[in-house]
């Protein structure tokens, strides 16, 4: 973690919400995928972290893992990542982090699902972040490029367009359906009624 002082009053409040939300089973799997992806790109095996949220920060912390993950979800040769290194200067390690934001969202993943780069550096929301890299996983199975490593069902799908295409004939039919919202002219009538002002016949 970062050095930073402890939070107090609604500042801890809200930072212990954020930490609830900390999923350590998605944190297993996210690192057995990220181990499996990264195994084959040529870069050397990817260390285990140490369990819970503060070994997990620290093993994506420096943005090499990160770098090297999305680099291994494009084609030899099309990494959007050109140079990985190590580094325990503090800018060095935020400006690789920034480098695999900037590659997720070009890969496909919306801006409002993306961590903030302190979300990670400084450990303020690990949740965010898991959220991140569960999306990447996600869509990874979903473009089914043949570059996903690891158990599918490892991920939640994601939804496919199902576009459907009608004939004009079809299309022409619709327009003479009446919409529900605006009434029906089907089912309840007032066939058989008598006229009205007339007494009703008791037998």
């Amino acid at each position: 973690m970062a050095n930073r002082g402890p939070s107090y009053g609604l500042s801890r409040e809200v930072q212990q919400k954020i930490d609830r939300q900390y999923d350590p089973e998605l944190e297993q799997v996210l690192v057995r995928w990220i181990l499996a992806q990264c195994g084959g790109d040529g870069g050397g095996a990817v260390a285990q972290p140490a369990p819970g949220r503060d070994g997990f920060q620290q093993w994506l912390k420096d943005g090499t893992v990160l770098c090297r993950l999305i680099n291994s979800l494009h084609p030899r040769g099309q990494a959007p990542v050109a140079k990985i290194q190590a580094s325990a200067m503090a800018f060095k390690q935020m400006e690789q982090i920034s480098q695999f934001l900037q590659a997720a969202e070009r890969y496909g993943i919306a801006a409002t699902d993306i961590f903030q780069t302190v979300d990670l550096w400084e450990g303020k929301n690990m949740a965010c972040v898991q959220r991140t890299l569960m999306n990447l996983g996600s869509l990874a199975v979903a473009k089914g490029d043949g570059l996903f490593v690891g158990d599918p069902n490892w991920f939640p799908k994601k939804s496919q367009e199902n576009r459907r295409v009608f004939s004009e004939d079809k299309l022409k039919e619709g327009q003479s359906v009446i919409g529900l919202q605006m009434g029906t002219n089907r089912g309840a009538s007032q066939a058989g009624m008598t006229g009205y002002g007339m007494p009703r016949q008791i037998l």
